[in-house]
């Protein structure tokens, strides 16, 4: 499912397409409504980068087993 955002709320709002993401993926993590690996594809970066863009916000890392095993999931169902 794709979303759109018009670009008169872009403009309100004075940020971008990619620094949308980011604010969104922040906030859905925060909240754990994503795990790490999943906040971080939306927001376009890989763990190491989106663990960075954490700290650099104060949020801390949430990341338990249960967690690590729904991502390793995702990942083996990637194609190769």
């Amino acid at each position: 499912m794709g979303m759109v955002i018009s670009d008169d709320i872009l403009q309100s709002a004075r940020m971008t397409e990619g620094e949308l993401k980011l604010e969104i993926a922040l906030l859905l993590f925060q909240k754990e409504k994503l795990t790490l690996g999943q906040a971080g594809r939306l927001a376009g970066m890989n763990l190491l980068q989106f663990q960075h863009l954490l700290a650099g916000h104060g949020i801390p890392v949430h990341y338990d087993v249960a967690e690590f095993e729904k991502d390793m999931k995702t990942l083996e169902s990637l194609p190769r």
